[in-house]
């Protein structure tokens, strides 16, 4: 495995399902090839995961909790996971 850490790769793998209504991905190594061919990215902040959404140009002034957004995945360690569907 590469890019994701296998902390990483369980979060999503847990996860999907907040942003997909079918899994994506049963395995590690599944769930790496899907984020790398989406292009998901790691940040170390709130913030970062804001100005990076933006930068996407998805609008999320109206976003109160960040927990809200379907396509960010909180990993245990601060860190967050962005994947774009």
């Amino acid at each position: 495995m590469g890019e994701f850490s296998k902390e990483v790769l369980r979060t999503f793998l847990e996860k999907q399902d907040q942003l997909f209504s079918e899994e994506v991905a049963e395995t590690e190594e599944e769930a790496e090839a899907f984020l790398e061919d989406v292009m998901a990215v790691i940040v170390d902040s709130e913030e970062e995961v804001f100005s990076y959404l933006d930068e996407m140009g998805m609008d999320v002034t109206d976003t109160g909790d960040i927990d809200d957004i379907s396509e960010v995945f909180r990993l245990g360690d601060g860190r967050f996971l962005i994947v774009e569907a």
